[in-house]
């Protein structure tokens, strides 16, 4: 019995050595030398070919007699090698298989993780077409020589090709094919031929003489909605979508598994501009009482084309994606050491409290690494969650986040941060397939989250964004980043920004782009908005342009911008009847909390208004605050903005105000951060743009050609500010006017019976301080029963608002 036992465990002790690490490091490092030396004797072949030529003719590798005077750098076995891939085999092209015979054993030892099958296919293309190419174009030059630059191989292939398809054709043959190598290898390949045969004048002309064509002898009128790709019908949470498993890389130890995310797209080496067709100036349109009947407009679009709202600045760029720093990262490399220490640390410290788990995985991230764990039956979750700080002191971490359940899988997350953290850079994104090929309508791209995916949100469809965390952790590079992806994307007529910064010093590098993308108030100087009555003037200003949308929409008969925009360029809108292309705006206030602070609801109900109705007419708003406090985070502000990004916070109380739960409060800061809309919550390494880089788009776009003014907004003359500096005279108001003003503003309620019975005075009286209080901007006008707004929301605010007074 014990001797079948024996032969039994053979078998298994023989897989075992060929499954083992050292196995596998060994035979990898001899791939690895062998490649080494297989390139160093084809590098001295082209010296020291012709001398050696006569000698190791005709010789294989097998022949072991020894051969005099050989003065390849690689003795007689490097020679005969190195005729047999350069003269028998491939030529030149041989190079393509020794590095990928170089990744086989760097792959097999572990030292770079490589897709082997991706390699060996683009390795073996790559050599035949260049055997191929070399010898047509080279052959004859290299005749007499004792290289042949494809090898044999090119030299057969070629003379095949060329007696069935001539000269001309095999030249056409060797350009699709390379043609069809970049495809596969670049994502900005068929962009590049597009615009090359595009910009060819007798092709440019055939295309358009074909278009009108068409156009006259089949004019047809389509739904918007089937006319444009795009349209897609709307999901519940259409921001935050499933993507298919992408391939990746695992390293199996043990039963520990470490998978390491590709990244999901591959750089795009320039930007995809959009195509531009032949354009013709739009041309005023005849006065039509009720708008343009289906008659008209189907006239006017066949004599003038759709409308097309770049016209005007039809030579504007995109900007190019070499503007932004590309930092020298490869793929991940993952330290194995530090993962199985965590890994050990993670079962023991679960274990020291009775808590032993079935399996354990680890998926490693940019700056996180998420750590999935599938306890024993019986096992309560509560238990482990529990278990953070001890985790967390065992590890020697900064903080680590515990995820009980994982949504949609049945295992609990522990995301543990990398000790060597990698930078996520706003060129990887930019660059990255899924932002150039983004239908989205206003791409926000904020970064790479743990499985390495670009993250993206559309804020057409949020349709607002409340953006906090605590002094240094990232909003204004995440701010930048948000406002860097809509510039990359959206032409000047697309889109508009109002930037408002009342720390003066984070958008001032905005400037150069004023009219281009700007939106301001009229006969202001400066496009970014500092002085906070400014702020009040534009957000009512921005209310007013919401209320003049609406009602062009309702006489469009449209329920949104993007069908008002399409109406509008299809012909089907009287533009002298008040119609005309909406472009979106994006409202982005840096610090919203010293907004509260200063101006109190004289801020918050116009962002209020905005926030609830301005969807639909294309305005959207991102505001950020450094003080996630309910006082200036109200219940009104969260219920508004459904879509929040939370960067590191100190206290967890701040972090449910952000996010209506914990979370914020472990993250590891630098640009870590949550995103969270409804029930789903993601995290994800913020886009690192730096402002040198944000300087450079900003000159760029201000280099071009450009309106005559930034986007003007409507005038907004404040009611409650006529009266303070016109009505109100301080030299007329009560003696107990200071008295009244701190009384309110302490109860934060405008009642003239408080004022009544707390100064003993009569009615009368009490009435006439609440009206030179309502002059003086510090309560609202009257609301019936109910009591006054106070716009002051504190002693400090109400000193400096009698201070300038004065």
């Amino acid at each position: 019995m014990q001797h079948k036992k024996d032969k039994q465990q053979e078998p298994s002790a023989v897989k075992q050595f060929f499954k083992s690490e050292a196995t596998h490091f060994v035979l990898g490092l001899v791939f690895l030398m062998f490649s080494v030396y297989a390139v160093i004797a084809v590098a001295s072949f082209f010296f020291s070919g012709a001398a050696d030529q006569s000698r190791i003719e005709g010789l294989s590798l097998f022949h072991w007699k020894h051969i005099g005077g050989i003065e390849n750098w690689t003795g007689s076995r490097g020679a005969i090698l190195s005729n047999i891939l350069l003269n028998e085999g491939f030529g030149v092209a041989t190079i393509f298989l020794l590095l990928f015979l170089m990744f086989t054993g760097l792959r097999l030892m572990k030292a770079k993780y490589v897709n082997l099958l991706k390699y060996f296919i683009v390795c073996s293309v790559l050599t035949i077409w260049t055997s191929l190419a070399l010898s047509f174009f080279f052959g004859n030059l290299f005749r007499d020589t004792a290289i042949y630059i494809g090898g044999r191989h090119g030299l057969k292939l070629t003379e095949i090709v060329t007696l069935n398809l001539g000269a001309p054709g095999t030249f056409l043959v060797i350009l699709l094919v390379f043609i069809i190598i970049m495809i596969f290898i670049s994502n900005g390949t068929i962009p590049f031929v597009r615009k090359l045969f595009t910009s060819i004048p007798v092709l440019r002309k055939l295309f358009s003489f074909i278009r009108k064509t068409k156009k006259k002898t089949k004019p047809e009128r389509q739904d918007p909605k089937q006319e444009d790709p795009d349209f897609i019908i709307a999901d519940p949470k259409p921001d935050i979508q499933k993507k298919p498993e992408k391939p990746h890389n695992s390293v199996v130890d043990n039963d520990f598994e470490v998978i390491i995310p590709k990244a999901d797209e591959e750089e795009i080496p320039f930007p995809v501009y959009p195509e531009k067709q032949d354009k013709q100036e739009p041309h005023p349109a005849p006065n039509i009482s009720a708008g343009y009947g289906e008659e008209e407009a189907d006239y006017l679009l066949q004599e003038l084309g759709v409308y097309d709202p770049t016209a005007d600045l039809s030579k504007y760029q995109l900007p190019s994606v070499d503007l932004l720093k590309k930092y020298n990262q490869t793929d991940t490399q993952v330290d194995m050491t530090e993962q199985n220490n965590n890994k050990n640390r993670i079962i023991q410290t679960l274990e020291n409290y009775g808590i032993k788990i079935k399996s354990i995985k680890a998926t490693v991230g940019p700056t996180v690494t998420l750590y999935e764990i599938i306890p024993e039956d019986g096992i309560r979750i509560a238990k482990i969650r529990n278990l953070e700080d001890d985790i967390a002191m065992n590890l020697a971490a900064l903080g680590i986040r515990i995820i009980a359940p994982m949504p949609g899988k049945g295992t609990i997350g522990i995301e543990v941060p990398n000790k060597d953290p990698q930078i996520v850079s706003m060129h990887s994104i930019i660059s990255s397939r899924k932002y150039q090929e983004s239908s989205y309508e206003l791409p926000i791209a904020l970064g790479r989250t743990i499985t390495n995916e670009v993250f993206m949100v559309d804020l057409a469809k949020l349709p607002h964004l409340l953006v906090a965390g605590a002094t240094g952790q990232g909003k204004s590079v995440g701010l930048n980043a948000a406002i860097t992806s809509l510039l990359y994307k959206k032409h000047p007529a697309e889109l508009k920004f109002v930037l408002i910064d009342p720390k003066m010093v984070e958008f001032t590098i905005y400037s150069a782009i004023e009219k281009h993308f700007l939106a301001k108030l009229p006969d202001v100087e400066k496009p970014i908005i500092t002085d906070f009555t400014k702020v009040i003037d534009t957000l009512n200003s921005l209310t007013e342009e919401m209320d003049s949308r609406y009602e062009l929409l309702e006489k469009a008969g449209s329920r949104n911008v993007k069908e008002y925009n399409e109406k509008f360029i299809n012909r089907r809108l009287n533009p002298q009847k008040g119609h005309k292309f909406m472009p979106y705006i994006v409202v982005i206030i840096d610090e919203f909390g010293d907004l509260i602070m200063t101006a109190g609801k004289e801020i918050e109900l116009p962002i209020a208004r905005i926030a609830q109705k301005a969807r639909a007419v294309g305005i959207h708003m991102i505001i950020a605050t450094q003080r996630p406090t309910t006082n200036i985070i109200t219940g009104t502000i969260k219920a508004n903005f459904p879509a929040r990004v939370a960067f590191r916070v100190i206290s967890s109380i701040d972090s449910r105000t952000i996010l209506d739960g914990q979370g914020a409060n472990q993250l590891i800061g630098r640009g870590d951060m949550l995103f969270f809309q409804g029930s789903d919550m993601v995290r994800v390494q913020c886009a690192f743009v730096d402002t040198p880089e944000v300087e450079r788009i900003s000159k760029f776009i201000g280099s071009q050609p450009a309106y005559p003014t930034a986007f003007i907004l409507p005038e907004y003359v404040g009611e409650s500010r006529d009266k303070s500096t016109a009505d109100f005279n301080p030299e007329d108001r009560d003696p107990m006017f200071e008295e009244a003003a701190q009384l309110i503003v302490a109860h934060q309620q405008g009642s003239t019976s408080l004022i009544q019975r707390k100064f003993s005075i009569g009615y009368n009286r009490a009435g006439r301080l609440m009206d030179q209080l309502e002059q003086a901007g510090i309560v609202g006008p009257t609301q019936g029963s109910k009591p006054r707004d106070v716009y002051i929301l504190d002693e400090y605010q109400l000193r400096q608002r009698l201070d300038a007074m004065k």
